[in-house]
């Protein structure tokens, strides 16, 4: 893996809500036309729009490009996954 990565280099670029770059990207986690979960240096980065999808994908330099039209972004602490999955027990045991 890139010594960027490693490091917790992390950018994002947007260009006119249309495309965005973002670079320290350590997986992607989700993904739909409306919806991106990526894991980040800097943690869970969920981007929201509508028709996204991806332009480039670099696992080894850990960049990627989205194109679409971007509604948010927002960090987290943790990935949907888990918080779905959190929420499901605790359904179960109530």
């Amino acid at each position: 893996m890139d010594k960027d990565v490693l490091l917790g280099n992390h950018n994002i670029n947007i260009t006119q809500r249309k495309n965005i770059s973002i670079t320290g990207v350590k997986k992607i986690d989700n993904f739909d036309e409306n919806e991106f979960l990526l894991e980040t240096n800097m943690g869970y980065l969920l981007i929201k729009g509508t028709n996204l999808e991806i332009i480039k994908l670099d696992t080894y330099q850990g960049d990627v490009s989205i194109k679409g039209k971007i509604d948010s972004l927002a960090y987290t602490e943790s990935s949907k996954k888990q918080e779905k999955q959190e929420s499901i027990i605790s359904k179960l045991f109530k």
